[in-house]
């Protein structure tokens, strides 16, 4: 990897005689993956498989034993590691989003006034696992497609086996509502069929970039990808699918163009941020006589206007934002279930059901951290990709696949809750992806410094690029 000098360069030369390298360290790869799975594995699959009433069960509180134990470990093991590379850890922080690290400040703060402060202090413990796991994932046995590497075989047993769970259990991992939103639809190993749809989207993201970067096979990525597409077709998520096609055009036109437009790919690339951002305030309504610009996406996707009937559920999200406007109501504190004391609890007098999120993911944000959590989530998108586009320079395949994902997730939270949200697999992703975009530039910085490491044993030509850590 040839590292561009307009970025690098005022990295401080090792100077000479300079005693410490890099050496190849794969000693914890293991056991790393497997926390990154547990975490994973806990926030897709319903406690106890439980697939009864799970709009109620929002809270941290309501799992079992088990589940509150591995939760702590997962904390407690991110922390030790944190401790124990502490050196790094300090670099490292240099490099994480500042925004995000905000937004997760302000969180914890909120306990101060929220609603609900037991829950938000209970989120908090999710929240900071994910952030725990995360570091934890690019201080040992680190590389530069580590990230993938680990995320596509994750996906892919998630995503065969919700489609063996559908076929032996169907009243389990098949919706068996009346409605015709979700009558036959299926939702596999996960709480609901658009959870479903977001991971096979994922999925079938991940495989398409792996081959057109050529870090798989054609012969290992159509198979896969096959097993997220059926996913996704079983799923009935109009909008993962939708983005799901957007999100592969933009990988082709990031990756497969001419060298000689390669030049122009940032301004595209903020040319799709801001037809985003045009498309978020036309679905929320924010400046009036918009709504022209929706009618394209109702006939791609089949909805109508009211985006089966989330405009009335934004509408109460808005009324109730009303009563804190700044700060919000509490990190995690309004969606505690049906409970009467909640204000949620309005939802049933209004609307007869209770849809347990606000379906908006920047919504949701201004709901539990107010406008100024708003601010902190603009930012934390704005930097990201920001980082991606410098990292677009020297790694042209890795920037696209953070810049795939950021794309994927701006276009999903439209309608679905995943922003900073600590009950959803997909923040877990993205942090995981997040802490990762750090590591890269970090890495770069300590190469320049450092050098390359050789390997500690001998490796094939093919082997991936190898994990670099501080010797001892």
């Amino acid at each position: 990897m040839q590292i561009a000098a307009d970025q690098y360069d005022s990295a401080p030369q090792r100077p000479a005689g300079h005693s410490k390298r890099w050496i190849d360290d794969r000693r914890w790869a293991m056991p790393v993956a497997i926390a990154t799975w547990t975490l994973m594995v806990l926030m897709v699959v319903p406690d106890g498989f439980n697939y009864h009433n799970l709009s109620t069960s929002a809270a941290p509180s309501s799992g079992s034993a088990i589940s509150r134990l591995l939760w702590l470990g997962l904390l407690g093991t991110g922390g030790l590691v944190l401790l124990w590379r502490s050196s790094l850890s300090w670099l490292l922080l240099r490099w994480v989003n500042p925004f995000f690290l905000a937004f997760a400040a302000l969180a914890f703060c909120s306990v101060l006034w929220s609603i609900e402060p037991g829950v938000s202090l209970r989120r908090m413990i999710r929240l900071f696992a994910v952030i725990g796991v995360s570091a934890m994932f690019v201080l040992l046995a680190w590389h530069r497609r580590r990230f993938q590497n680990v995320m596509r075989p994750l996906l892919t047993v998630l995503l065969a086996g919700s489609i063996l769970f559908g076929l032996a259990f169907p009243h389990l991992g098949i919706h068996s509502e009346s409605n015709a939103e979700l009558a036959g639809a299926w939702r596999g190993l996960t709480a609901h069929k658009n959870s479903l749809g977001a991971l096979a989207s994922l999925g079938a993201i991940l495989w398409f970039h792996g081959w057109l970067a050529r870090e798989v096979r054609l012969a290992v990525a159509l198979p896969c990808g096959l097993i997220a597409l059926t996913c996704l077709v079983l799923a009935r998520s109009s909008t993962a699918v939708v983005t799901t096609l957007f999100v592969m055009m933009f990988l082709v036109m990031l990756l497969r163009t001419p060298q000689n437009l390669r030049r122009y790919m940032p301004w595209a690339v903020s040319l799709f941020v801001i037809a985003l951002l045009t498309f978020a305030v036309a679905v929320l309504r924010l400046v009036p006589g918009m709504d022209v610009l929706l009618q394209p996406v109702v006939m791609l996707t089949g909805k109508d206007l009211t985006f089966t009937g989330r405009s009335e559920i934004w509408q109460i999200i808005n009324e109730h934002i009303q009563f804190a406007p700044m700060l919000g109501s509490g990190y995690g504190a309004y969606w505690i279930g049906p409970m009467p004391h909640s204000p949620s609890y309005v939802f049933l007098s209004r609307m007869y059901f209770y849809p347990g999120s606000a379906h908006n993911g920047y919504l949701e944000v201004v709901n539990d951290l107010g406008f100024v959590g708003l601010a902190c989530l603009l930012g934390y998108l704005f930097h990201l990709i920001a980082q991606s586009l410098r990292l677009l320079v020297v790694d042209r395949s890795q920037a696209a696949l953070y810049l795939a994902l950021f794309f994927q997730q701006a276009i999903s939270n439209l309608s679905e809750s995943h922003w900073l949200h600590a009950m959803s697999v997909d923040f877990a992703i993205v942090t995981l992806a997040t802490f990762s975009l750090a590591r890269d530039h970090l890495e770069l910085r300590l190469r320049h410094y450092f050098g390359f490491a050789p390997p500690a044993t001998p490796m094939p030509a093919s082997a991936a690029a190898p994990p670099l850590s501080r010797s001892a």
